[in-house]
């Protein structure tokens, strides 16, 4: 399209707003595992959906056009781009990332990676120096996750572009918090932008999916080749299901995050917390720089309890949100990162990381937000009463 319309607008009117065979208001689903070939010697765009399936382009394209970026790549999982993505690195290379990372992405990188002869350093992001200090000679990546998942700590991404650069170094960020609506890092220099797709992109509970979008075009090649090298692709079926998400992906970003900011506020209050982490509040170490390199805040905020059997009792009385793991639905979703996002991470890394065991996380989704905290404030009352 030739308007700059706005992302609100390109997630319905894009260049795949119908098929320009029937006209229909969809992308069609093509199942087809192999293609046939017209000519002997030269091959159409399509021969293995491996390697390409109409479908699955269609979510590339969009996922590419929507975080500004030259190409996209549709994975199964969001550990499956994270891998790929990784496995961009050699034997001998150093990794500096965020401390406090989902806790998938701390067993690939400290499990897996370390067979291979990839090594890497935990740094707290937030500061810059000590994100300078760990770099070393074989360092190849620096990998961001902002917010970061659970405790939502904001990372200054343009400074850390900045010491990549003078470091030869890339650039990941893990953008599933936001998503593109709420925030776009290759706008602000970053190298590979990630997302698991399952949460707030695809929006629905009924999909696992992982995206990857680069802006260069040289880095795309490279990340094409090991994404058809490896295999780890979307499925047509998934693939469509990602795509009809994204439609609505402004309005439940939109309402999450002002349900968010509500809730955040609300819990406050309660004698009970002791600390609600979310950087739409004023005082929020990250506040103003969310505000200056982001479009928002986003829709997932986390508070701490005294103790696990707080939680327990908690979690017991809360009857709206889902108790699961994952996050970014359509409905709220409440998790314990000590026992799901982040079980695979020691206790005394949790620790070190502000993960206790009295926290909760919470993605707010499209109930109506005065009546989540109404169901939280009969929570901790029965809560109270419990324990008097």
């Amino acid at each position: 399209m030739t308007r700059n319309y706005s992302l609100q607008t390109r997630l319905l009117h894009n260049q795949h707003k119908f098929d320009p065979v029937t006209g229909g208001v969809s992308v069609p689903i093509q199942h087809a595992s192999t293609f046939h070939q017209q000519d002997f010697d030269t091959f159409g765009k399509y021969d293995y959906s491996r390697s390409g399936n109409p479908t699955r382009e269609a979510l590339e394209e969009a996922i590419a056009e929507l975080e500004g970026g030259s190409r996209g790549f549709a994975f199964a999982s969001g550990m499956a781009a994270i891998s790929t993505a990784f496995m961009l690195l050699s034997k001998d290379d150093h990794i500096v990332l965020t401390k406090d990372v989902y806790g998938g992405t701390f067993r690939l990188v400290t499990e897996v990676l370390t067979r291979l002869g990839i090594d890497h350093t935990f740094v707290d992001m937030t500061n810059l120096q000590e994100v300078e200090a760990a770099i070393n000679e074989k360092t190849k990546v620096l990998y961001m996750e902002t917010p970061s998942n659970p405790t939502l700590n904001v990372t200054d991404i343009r400074g850390v572009v900045e010491l990549a650069k003078q470091h030869q170094c890339l650039t990941f960020l893990d953008n599933t918090f936001l998503t593109p609506a709420l925030q776009r890092p290759l706008e602000l220099g970053v190298d590979v932008v990630l997302h698991s797709a399952t949460k707030f992109i695809s929006g629905h509970s009924d999909v696992v999916a992982g995206l990857a979008v680069v802006k260069d075009e040289e880095l795309a090649s490279r990340l094409a080749f090991l994404q058809n090298s490896f295999g780890a692709v979307l499925g047509v079926q998934d693939a469509w299901l990602v795509l009809r998400g994204l439609k609505t992906l402004h309005v439940r970003m939109e309402h999450g995050q002002k349900a968010a900011l509500m809730l955040a506020e609300w819990l406050e209050t309660v004698p009970a917390v002791k600390h609600v982490y979310y950087p739409g509040l004023a005082h929020h170490p990250g506040h103003e720089l969310q505000k200056e390199q982001g479009y928002g805040y986003g829709a997932v905020l986390s508070f701490e309890l005294e103790s696990e059997d707080a939680v327990r009792a908690f979690v017991d009385k809360v009857e709206l949100p889902v108790f699961a793991v994952s996050l970014g639905a359509v409905e709220s979703i409440l998790s314990y990162p000590a026992k799901m996002s982040h079980a695979a991470m020691p206790k005394e890394e949790r620790a070190a990381r502000g993960i206790s065991d009295g926290l909760l996380r919470i993605s707010l989704g499209l109930e109506k937000p005065e009546e989540l905290i109404e169901d939280f404030q009969r929570a901790f009352a029965a809560i109270e009463k419990s324990f008097t």
